[in-house]
C-alpha cells in the first residue's frame, strides 16, 4: 500500500509553493481521460510546447496527446500496428507510442505516480527537501522534469555509460546530476549512491526509487492499463482474441498494465522480457548489456510475479542492428523495396532501443504460442530514437557505413529469423523461484521485511488493495488544488470533484 498519511506542516508548505508557482495538479482520472481537463487548461496548452518546462504540461502526462511538438490538444491513444511483412508473424502486434509524452518518454508518468502522492499528503516538503531520482535513464529524466514542473528541487542519478543525450538534457533540468559507475545493468551502484546521500543529507532529501515505489506500479496499472484496454476496444475484431502484453521488465512498472488487462481478459498472457546478456529472470544470470532502459541483475520489488506467464531474453546485438535498419537511409530504402508501407517505415524512429526489444519479444511470443491473424499482442514503445542519435553515430564509427547488404542481413536474421530460443513459459514453481530472488536485493540489502515479501506472494489482496488506492489519491489531489485556490472555473472545480469521486 502507498502511505497516504497526511503531514499537515509539509502539506501547508506544498500548498503555498503551488499557489506561488501557479501549479494545478491533474488527477489520475484526468490523465486517463483528458476530456475531464478544464477547458481553461486546454486553451492554455495551445500555446505551450510538448517539452516546455511549465506546470500546465502536467496535464500532458497521458497516452492521448495529439502527436505534435507544439500546441497540441488531446486525441485517442497513440499507437502503431506492425504488419506481418515487417514482423514475419501473422499475429497483429500493436504498440503504444511513448514519444508523445513530455520528455519524449512515458517515464514522466511513473515519476508522477511516485512524487504526487507524497506531495499532496505533505510527506514531501518542496520548501526544504530535494527529490532524488535513481535510474538508468528515462526515469530520472521524468523525475527531474516533473519536479521542475512541481517547483521541487531534484537530484538525478544514472550510470555514467548512458547515452550522451540523457546527460545533456539533465544538465539543463535537474538541480544535480550524479553519474555512477557502469552502464545499464549496474543498478546496485545506483542504490549504493542513494544510501550514501541519505547518510550525508538525512531528511533533506526524499528518494523516489522506481524499483520499489508502488506509485510507479499504480500509474501504469491505471493509466497504461486503461490506454491498452481502449486500444483493444477499438481494434479487436469480433472474431479476434487478445493474446497478451509484452514488456521489458525494467523497473517493474510498465508491466503492471498486465495486471489490469488480465482482470479484463483472464486468459491473456503477461510476457516479461530482458536482455540475453543479463538473463536474471530466465537463468538467475548477470552481466552488462546495451538495451538502455531496462536495468537488471535484480527483480524489482514492485513486479507482481504471480501474474507473469512467460519470460524471454533479447540479444542486444539484435536491438543495435535493428536501430540501424530502421533509421539508416539504406535500411529504410531496403524496407520500402521489400514492400513495407513507406509511411510506416518513416515512422520507425518512434522506437528507441528498448522499444525494439519489446517488438522482438512480441515476435517471439507469437511464434511460441503459434498465434494467428486472429490474435492481438500489445507492447509499448517507451521512447524514440530522438534520445539515441549518438548511439547511431557510435555504431557508424565502429562498424562503418550501413549498406543495403547489411540491411538485408539484419532483416532476415533479426526479424524474420527471430525464434523461440531463450524463452520459458512459467509454471507456478517458476514464478515463485523468480519472486524469491527479490529476497537477496530487497530484504538482505535494502531493508524490506520478510513478512512483506511473503505477503506479496501469499496474500490475494496485496496487489488488489494497492490498485484501488487511485480514488483516494485523486481525492487528495482535488483537495490540494482546492486549497491552492487556483481552479480556473466552476467547470474546472466540478471536473476535479467528479474525478475525486471516481
Amino acid at each position: 500500500m502507498i502511505d497516504l498519511t497526511v503531514d499537515p506542516a509539509g502539506l501547508k508548505h506544498a500548498v503555498e509553493r503551488a499557489r506561488e508557482r501557479d501549479i494545478i495538479i491533474p488527477t489520475f482520472a484526468q490523465q486517463r481521460d483528458p476530456s475531464l481537463i478544464p477547458a481553461t487548461v486546454q486553451r492554455e496548452l495551445r500555446g505551450i510546447g510538448l517539452w516546455d518546462v511549465t506546470p500546465r504540461n502536467l496535464f500532458r502526462i497521458t497516452w492521448k496527446n495529439e502527436p505534435v511538438a507544439y500546441g497540441g490538444g488531446f486525441s485517442g491513444v497513440n499507437f502503431v500496428e506492425l504488419p506481418p511483412e515487417l514482423t514475419g508473424v501473422e499475429a497483429r502486434i500493436i504498440a503504444l507510442v511513448g514519444k508523445w509524452f513530455p520528455t519524449g518518454a512515458h517515464k514522466v508518468g511513473a515519476a508522477f505516480g511516485c512524487l504526487v502522492p507524497r506531495l499532496v499528503t505533505g510527506q514531501f516538503d518542496p520548501t526544504r527537501q530535494k527529490s532524488v531520482w535513481p535510474s538508468t535513464g528515462n526515469y530520472c529524466r521524468g523525475g527531474a522534469y516533473d519536479a521542475a514542473l512541481l517547483a521541487c528541487d531534484s537530484i538525478a542519478i544514472l550510470p555514467e555509460g548512458m547515452s550522451r543525450e540523457r546527460f545533456e538534457w539533465l544538465a539543463r533540468i535537474a538541480g544535480e546530476v550524479i553519474a555512477t559507475p557502469g552502464t545499464e545493468s549496474n543498478v546496485k551502484e545506483i542504490f549504493d549512491k542513494c544510501h550514501e546521500l541519505k547518510r550525508e543529507r538525512g531528511d533533506q532529501i526524499c528518494i523516489f526509487n522506481q524499483f520499489d515505489e508502488f506509485g510507479n506500479y499504480l500509474w501504469h496499472y491505471e493509466i497504461t492499463g486503461h490506454a491498452m484496454a481502449e486500444v483493444l476496444a477499438s481494434e479487436l475484431g469480433t472474431n479476434e482474441r487478445f493474446a497478451g502484453v509484452v514488456s521489458n521488465t525494467g523497473s517493474g512498472g510498465t508491466i503492471a498494465c498486465g495486471d489490469y488487462l488480465k482482470q479484463l481478459y483472464p486468459t491473456s498472457k503477461v510476457v516479461a522480457s530482458e536482455a540475453l546478456q543479463c538473463p536474471t529472470l530466465l537463468l538467475n544470470g548477470f552481466g552488462a548489456h546495451r538495451i538502455e532502459g531496462i536495468g537488471d541483475k535484480h527483480v524489482p520489488w514492485i513486479h507482481n510475479l504471480r501474474n507473469t506467464d512467460v519470460v524471454t531474453a533479447i540479444d542486444d546485438e539484435a536491438t543495435m542492428s535493428l536501430i540501424r535498419l530502421f533509421n539508416e537511409p539504406k535500411g529504410r530504402g531496403y524496407l520500402k523495396r521489400r514492400g513495407i508501407q513507406a509511411d510506416l517505415v518513416d515512422a520507425l524512429d518512434l522506437m528507441g532501443i528498448s522499444s525494439v526489444a519489446n517488438v522482438l519479444g512480441a515476435i517471439k511470443t507469437a511464434k511460441w504460442f503459434e498465434l494467428t491473424s486472429k490474435d492481438v499482442l500489445l507492447t509499448v514503445w517507451t521512447d524514440s530514437m530522438e534520445l539515441y542519435e549518438s548511439r547511431l553515430g557510435e555504431l557508424r564509427e565502429v562498424e562503418g557505413e550501413y549498406t543495403e547488404m547489411d540491411a538485408a542481413a539484419d532483416f532476415e536474421r533479426y526479424l524474420l529469423g527471430e525464434d523461440t530460443s531463450n524463452m520459458a513459459e512459467l509454471t507456478y514453481r517458476d514464478r515463485k523461484r523468480i519472486h524469491n530472488l527479490k529476497y537477496y536485493t530487497w530484504v538482505e540489502q535494502q531493508g524490506k521485511s520478510y513478512d512483506e515479501i511473503q505477503a506479496q506472494w501469499c496474500q490475494d489482496d496485496y496487489w488488489t488493495d494497492l490498485q484501488v488506492q487511485v480514488d483516494a489519491i485523486d481525492a487528495l489531489i482535488a483537495e490540494f488544488n482546492a486549497r491552492t485556490g487556483l481552479s480556473r472555473s466552476e467547470a474546472g472545480r466540478s471536473e476535479a470533484g467528479r474525478a475525486a469521486q471516481g
